[in-house]
C-alpha cells in the first residue's frame, strides 16, 4: 500500500481540529465517476467546503491512499441518524470509481467498459483492505467484531449514518462478489489473523443484539430467492424485528434462519407448511414428524425468536412463553449463530444436528445484509436559527441559519445580536467586547489593529464589526 500524506489543512474539519475517540472504521465510495483522488483533494481543501470531510481517498487508477485528515480528528463523512452520527466514533475512507460508469437514479448507474470498470473497483478494494488492515493495529480493533468496520449502508442501517447505499452498490452491480463480510475478513486475513484482545469467538455473529439488516433488504432479498412468496409471508416480514426488539435478540438472525428452515418460504421439502405459521421447523424432531403449529404468523416467530433466546441467553422471556419447546434447551448453550449446529457447539448442543447448520444462517445473513435498496424516505424537519437584535424585531434580521455554529459566528461580528430558535428563544448571544466603538476607533487610527487584511481578520477574531468599525474610522479619518 502506498500512503501519502495529504491533509487538507483549509478544510472547516481539519481548522477546527475537534478530536475522537475511534471505534471503528467506515467505508465508502465517493459515488460518482471520478477515479482520481485529487480532484476531490483539490475541491475539498477549502475553506468554503463545510460540508463535508474524509480521513483519506482510495485513488482508482493505481491505489494510492491519501489521508486527508488526521486519524483521531472528527471528519464529516456520513451525515447522521436516529442513534446520532458515526462521524463522532469512526474514520471515513472513500474509494474512488471509475470514469466509465454514468449514474442513472439514485445508486443505479449504467458501465460502458466493464472490464475497467471492475479493476477499479478490486484495486480500491485491496488497497482499503491494507488500509484498515493498518488502521485496526494502530488503534487496537478486531475487524470482525460487531460494529467496528461498516460500510456507509450499514452505518445508516444502524441509525448513525445518513440514507446511502455506498459501497455495496457499486460491487453489486459490477457482479464483484464483494461484500462487507468478504471485507472485514479480508482485513482480519492482513492483519496475519491476529487477535485483537480477543478469544476463540472473535468474529462470531451473536444472536443477542440489534438486528443489522432493515425489513426492505430482507423483503428484497425474499423477492430475489422467491419470486412468488406470497404477500402475507412478506408483510409478516417486520414481525421478524419487532418480535426480536422485544426479547433483545436479533430479528434478522430469526429471519435467516426462517429462509433456510423454509427453502426461502417455498416450503419445498420442509416438514412444516406456510399454514402452520411454523417457520423454523420447531418441533420436527425426527423425519416424518409434522412439528408444532401456531394460531397466527406473529406467535409462530415469537415462538422462534423465543427458542433462540433460550440457546443464546439465561435471561427471562420479556412476553408470555409461546415456545412449547423452551423448557427442553440448555440455556446460554449457544450465544453465537455459528455454535447452533451440534457439531460445532462447543458442548454438542445446538438447534439442529447438520453440520454447518449456523454457517448456513450466517452466509444467508450475509447476502441479506448486502442488499441494496431504497429504504422510505423519513421525513426531516429542518430547523432555522435566526440573528436579529430582539425576536420581535424580525426587520433587524441579518442571517437564518441550519448550522447553529454558523448562527453564532454571525451574531459575534455584529454588535448587539442574538441567535434565537424558532420557538423564539435565546440561544446565543455576542460576547461583550469590552470596548467602546469610539476606543476601538481611535484605536485602528493609532495602528493598534494593524493595517489592511490583517487589521480586518485581528478585528473579527477578536468578536467585533469590522465593517462598522471602518465606516467610523473613515470618517474621522476624513
Amino acid at each position: 500500500m502506498k500512503l501519502v500524506e495529504s491533509i487538507m489543512t483549509r478544510n472547516p474539519c481539519c481548522t477546527a481540529g475537534r478530536k475522537i475517540t475511534v471505534k471503528g472504521l467506515m467505508l465508502h465510495s465517493v459515488g460518482c465517476p471520478q477515479p482520481k483522488a485529487s480532484a476531490f483533494i483539490s475541491s475539498w481543501n477549502s475553506p468554503a467546503h463545510d460540508t463535508s470531510c474524509v480521513h483519506g481517498f482510495i485513488d482508482g487508477n493505481d491505489g494510492t491512499v491519501y489521508q486527508t485528515l488526521p486519524w483521531n480528528h472528527r471528519g464529516w463523512h456520513c451525515g447522521s441518524g436516529n442513534k446520532g452520527s458515526g462521524n463522532n466514533t469512526h474514520i471515513g475512507v472513500e474509494m474512488c470509481e471509475p470514469a466509465c460508469i454514468r449514474y442513472t437514479a439514485g445508486s443505479n448507474f449504467t458501465c460502458s467498459n466493464l472490464t475497467e470498470a471492475k479493476a477499479v473497483a478490486e484495486r480500491t478494494y485491496e488497497a482499503a483492505v491494507e488500509l484498515f488492515a493498518m488502521l485496526c493495529k494502530k488503534y487496537s480493533l478486531n475487524p470482525l467484531a460487531d460494529g467496528i468496520i461498516i460500510s456507509h449502508r450499514e452505518g445508516h442501517g444502524r441509525g448513525i449514518a445518513s440514507n446511502h447505499g455506498d459501497p455495496e452498490h457499486l460491487w453489486m452491480q459490477l457482479g464483484m462478489g464483494y461484500t462487507m463480510d468478504t471485507f472485514r475478513r479480508a482485513v482480519k486475513e492482513a492483519m496475519g489473523g491476529a487477535s485483537s484482545g480477543g478469544s476463540g469467538t472473535d468474529g462470531y455473529t451473536k444472536i443477542m443484539g440489534d438486528a443489522a439488516a432493515t425489513a426492505e433488504q430482507m423483503k428484497a432479498y425474499l423477492k430475489a430467492k422467491n419470486p412468488g412468496a406470497a404477500q402475507s409471508v412478506l408483510d409478516m416480514v417486520p414481525l421478524y424485528l419487532s418480535e426480536g426488539k422485544a426479547e433483545g435478540v436479533r430479528g434478522d438472525i430469526a429471519f435467516a434462519q426462517s429462509c433456510l428452515e423454509t427453502g426461502n418460504f417455498t416450503f419445498s421439502g420442509s416438514a412444516v407448511t406456510l399454514s402452520q405459521n411454523n417457520f423454523c421447523g420447531m418441533g420436527v424432531t425426527s423425519n416424518g414428524m409434522r412439528g408444532n403449529s401456531f394460531d397466527t404468523p406473529q406467535l409462530g416467530i415469537r415462538a422462534q425468536v423465543q427458542h433462540l433466546k433460550a440457546y443464546a441467553s439465561t435471561d427471562a422471556l420479556k412476553n408470555a412463553r409461546i415456545d412449547p419447546r423452551f423448557k427442553y434447551v440448555t440455556r446460554g448453550c449457544a450465544g453465537y449463530v455459528e455454535w447452533l449446529g451440534q457439531k460445532e457447539n462447543p458442548d454438542g448442543k445446538g438447534w439442529a444436528a447438520g453440520a454447518g447448520y449456523g454457517q448456513k444462517i450466517c452466509d444467508i445473513l450475509s447476502k441479506i445484509t448486502g442488499m441494496v435498496v431504497d429504504e422510505p424516505k423519513q421525513e426531516v424537519k429542518e430547523v432555522w436559527y435566526r440573528v436579529r437584535k430582539s425576536w420581535k424585531d424580525t426587520k433587524s434580521q441579518i442571517g437564518a441559519y441550519h448550522n447553529l455554529d454558523y448562527a453564532k459566528r454571525c451574531a459575534d461580528l455584529h454588535e448587539g445580536y442574538s441567535v434565537f430558535d424558532e420557538n423564539g428563544k435565546a440561544v446565543y448571544s455576542k460576547r461583550s467586547s469590552g470596548k467602546s466603538v469610539d476606543t476601538l476607533v481611535r484605536e485602528v487610527i493609532q495602528g493598534k489593529w494593524g493595517n489592511g487584511a490583517e487589521r480586518k481578520k485581528r478585528l473579527e477574531l477578536a468578536g467585533y464589526d469590522y465593517t462598522a468599525i471602518q465606516k467610523k474610522v473613515n470618517k474621522m479619518v476624513k
